[in-house]
């Protein structure tokens, strides 16, 4: 499993997150953006809370037991 505060970015990564409903912190640059449960993920983007957020512009970040 994924150790809390630990950096997500492989396909695997957001797969794991998505199905065990693990959430995950965004982040741009250092300051946070939101947190919550992925509910799409593709090759460019990840969508929490309904939100597209560019997986080359933001930082992932596991979260579990959030």
């Amino acid at each position: 499993m994924y150790m809390n505060g630990q950096m997500i970015y492989d396909d695997r990564h957001f797969l794991d997150h998505m199905s065990s409903e693990v959430p995950v912190q965004i982040y741009c640059g250092r300051r946070h953006s939101d947190i919550g449960f992925i509910e799409y993920y593709g090759k460019e983007f990840v969508q929490v809370n309904n939100i597209f957020y560019n997986r080359k512009q933001f930082t992932f970040v596991s979260r579990p037991g959030y």
